[in-house]
């Protein structure tokens, strides 16, 4: 795992804290203009104070370009990230909202880009965004929402499970949780596993799991995916019991592993 000495960090960049500044500014570019508009609109949509709200990516580290960057906002906590989540659901079926899905060349360019990146096909990829909430137009320039779990939300310390890498396998399951799909890592709790390609497994797969943001909200419960990824071992240091997940996106995939509803 990639890691940097605390020793060498300089400066930490927090989302909420940059975006409470822009908010405040008196002088905006145009592309922070923007952002305060998007903000103040989700923000009453939802319900949700701009303070659960932050901005990453270039903004975050003032090295963007209003003419091209795009938004990539962060929203916190569970609950605040459902409401927003129904906000923009609304917010696009709305015919005169400023909130649009993308459409024409801009759907058109995401979906090249995300089948050369993965290992999907054209309609693979526009499958998978009719089923994204999260990404859109706002006033002509592309955004993103992240959620991310409050610090009061998190179940576990790094270091409480070990993970045993076991070997490349595809499986079809059926989804029984997805609430920490919203997350990074994603984690679908599935059931009803079947293992299609590679060798079988003794004990049962109870989740499949990805830091791919392409697959993050994808599927509800009680749907079935089929997925191509690394079993995992997982030991529970904290209690000694042990499971078995699936990894999608692991550099041992080589670019080869996916999550797909079955529709």
């Amino acid at each position: 795992m990639t890691a940097v000495p605390h020793s060498y960090i300089l400066q930490h960049y927090k989302p909420e804290e940059k975006l409470a500044k822009i908010l405040k500014a008196t002088k905006k570019d145009a592309l922070q203009t923007k952002l305060a508009a998007f903000i103040d609109l989700v923000s009453r949509k939802s319900g949700i104070a701009p303070s659960n709200f932050g901005i990453t990516g270039s903004i975050l580290l003032d090295i963007h370009n209003p003419k091209f960057s795009d938004m990539d906002v962060t929203v916190y906590g569970l609950q605040n990230s459902l409401k927003v989540k129904e906000a923009l659901t609304k917010a696009y079926a709305t015919p005169d909202s400023a909130v649009k899905r993308l459409e024409d060349s801009l759907l058109d360019d995401w979906c090249r880009k995300k089948a050369a990146r993965f290992p999907l096909s054209l309609d693979d990829t526009r499958r998978i965004y009719e089923r994204k909430w999260n990404l859109g137009v706002f006033e002509g320039v592309m955004f993103s929402v992240h959620p991310a779990k409050l610090e009061s939300e998190l179940t576990e310390r790094y270091g409480d499970k070990t993970f045993r890498p076991e070997r490349q396998l595809t499986l079809s399951a059926v989804v029984a949780d997805d609430s920490e799909s919203l997350f990074l890592p994603c984690v679908y709790k599935v059931r009803d596993v079947k293992v299609t390609s590679g060798k079988q497994v003794s004990a049962d797969i109870t989740e499949v799991v990805t830091y791919e943001s392409l697959y993050d909200s994808l599927v509800s419960v009680g749907e079935e995916i089929v997925a191509k990824g690394k079993l995992e071992r997982v030991h529970d240091n904290r209690n000694g019991m042990e499971h078995y997940r699936v990894l999608v996106g692991s550099p041992e995939g080589k670019g080869k592993e996916f999550i797909k509803p079955v529709e």
